[in-house]
């Protein structure tokens, strides 16, 4: 099941959300439809999706700022607790990072104002203390616009609060220190939320979600940053298998059994009679080979074709990224020439991970 949806991509980056936004929508346009019919509903996801386009300019705010240090950000995904800009490394200075976390709230505070102004200069009243979604269309997105920004503040992953504390604190403490102090405070920050809800009479499962989405977003922060850390200065080619076996691209499945039953190697470079990579045979492709088209027929019918290559110059976090978002437990490492000279693993870079981190 896929749990996010692209929609479209402005400049480098692409903008994805979530299959749980969903959720408040329905819950918003529930509530709309309790206070005021088919006609509060539609005014609550009107209003929901101009928070949608808020919280974009919100994330973009974070981007404008990092690409001004030359941190590219590949793609912007949008949660029930606001946006996530995935940067594409943390900057080198916390300095940086400091402006980067508050370029966003910054945006959301211009949006608040101007909104505050248009209401003023209307007549109109902005009571944050008095929200609904029958509430008009301006001072509902005003006082949720307010409610994001204080929301955003708070110092707990992923929120920018949490990276603005891990930015100062990443002054005094290093990275690691600082990274693990700021998670670990915003899982306290979300359990305790997510027990307040829980506890009370009247609890919003949206606070609920939001308490779990806080809670695994400050574990996979401080887990990645510790990844990154393990592997600064890494190379494919310190990574790779060097020792594998490849199979023909005309092989049968019978000799591929064999070779996977012979060793321990899960994952086969399939080559042509040149010995150039034509694709990857995995484990699963092997079985679920044997199960449509049984052990005479060949490993070009059951391979992932078109695999991407890694060259063995390649740094750790970029190869781990391609990995990553290949899907595949391994991908052929070619080098400048063309050939193959190893293979990136999944296991091979998790094993060099846990030595390096236990030598830390």
């Amino acid at each position: 099941m896929r749990w996010t949806y692209t929609l479209g991509r402005v400049g480098e980056t692409e903008i994805k959300l979530h299959l749980t936004f969903f959720l408040l929508l329905a819950y918003w346009a529930a509530g709309g439809y309790e206070a005021g019919g088919m006609a509060g509903a539609i005014g609550a996801v009107a209003m929901l999706i101009a928070l949608f386009v808020c919280v974009l300019l919100h994330e973009f705010g974070h981007i404008t700022m990092a690409r001004r240090f030359g941190v590219r950000t590949p793609d912007v995904l949008i949660l029930p607790i606001g946006g996530v800009a995935r940067l594409e490394r943390i900057p080198d200075e916390p300095k940086q990072e400091l402006l980067i976390a508050l370029a966003g709230p910054a945006v959301t505070l211009a949006i608040a104002a101007v909104l505050y102004l248009v209401l003023r200069l209307s007549g109109g009243t902005a009571d944050i203390d008095n929200l609904s979604p029958a509430t008009p269309f301006v001072a509902a997105l005003f006082r949720t616009n307010v409610l994001l920004l204080l929301f955003n503040l708070i110092p707990a992953f992923p929120m920018d609060g949490g990276r603005v504390l891990r930015a100062l604190l990443a002054t005094r403490m290093g990275l690691a220190r600082a990274t693990r102090t700021a998670a670990t405070l915003g899982q306290m920050l979300a359990v305790a939320g997510g027990l307040a809800v829980l506890l009370s009479k009247n609890g919003n499962p949206v606070l609920l979600l939001i308490a779990l989405f806080v809670f695994l977003g400050a574990g996979s922060e401080a887990a990645a940053v510790e990844t990154r850390l393990a592997g600064h200065g890494l190379h494919v080619a310190d990574m790779m298998v060097r020792e594998f076996h490849t199979i023909p691209v005309h092989a049968t499945l019978a000799r591929a059994v064999e070779l996977l039953l012979a060793g321990e190697q899960r994952e086969f470079p399939v080559v042509d009679n040149l010995g150039r990579a034509e694709g990857l045979l995995t484990r699963d492709n092997l079985v679920r080979g044997l199960s449509q088209r049984g052990v005479g027929a060949t490993v070009a019918e059951a391979m992932t074709p078109d695999v991407p290559f890694v060259p063995p110059t390649m740094p750790f976090a970029e190869a781990l990224e391609r990995l990553r978002g290949s899907g595949l437990p391994a991908l052929p490492v070619v080098d400048g020439d063309g050939r193959l000279v190893g293979l990136l693993t999944r296991d091979n870079v998790a094993d060099l991970l846990l030595v390096r981190r236990a030598g830390a």
